[in-house]
């Protein structure tokens, strides 16, 4: 996965759509676009090389505690991370060499981790134990 960034007034590439696992925020200082590596094209700014954790969902809106839960342990054991939410669920992005350790740290924290697909290592499920 990466994250990229295009000028807050740029017209919504075709390749930010792509796929089944996309993130589009604009606001009024950028246009940011979360989308897989292969997708984005090479001369665009963007960071590469993150992993993403979907937590089971759908959750409800009066739930509380559930990122700090995840973010919590994460931020103890010094990893980053990179956030964004749908209406149903939130998606926790790490970078690719700090995967083992995040999946260690959050299975270590009760979490439960389960890879979404086997053909798609990009993306793993995260549940409370």
């Amino acid at each position: 996965m990466a994250v990229a960034r295009l000028p807050a007034t740029a017209a919504l590439p075709l390749w930010a759509t792509t796929g089944d696992l996309f993130a589009i925020i604009r606001t009024p200082d950028e246009l940011s676009i979360v989308q897989t590596s292969k997708a984005i094209p090479r001369h665009v700014l963007s960071e590469r090389g993150w992993r993403c954790l979907q937590v089971v969902g759908p959750l409800d809106f009066g739930l509380v505690g559930i990122l700090s839960s995840l973010l919590e342990p994460l931020a103890a054991a010094g990893v980053s991370v990179f956030l964004f939410s749908t209406y149903d669920t939130d998606y926790l992005m790490v970078k690719t060499s700090q995967l083992g350790l995040t999946l260690t740290t959050l299975q270590d924290a009760g979490m439960s981790i389960q890879q979404e697909k086997e053909d798609d290592p990009g993306v793993y499920e995260a549940s409370a134990g």
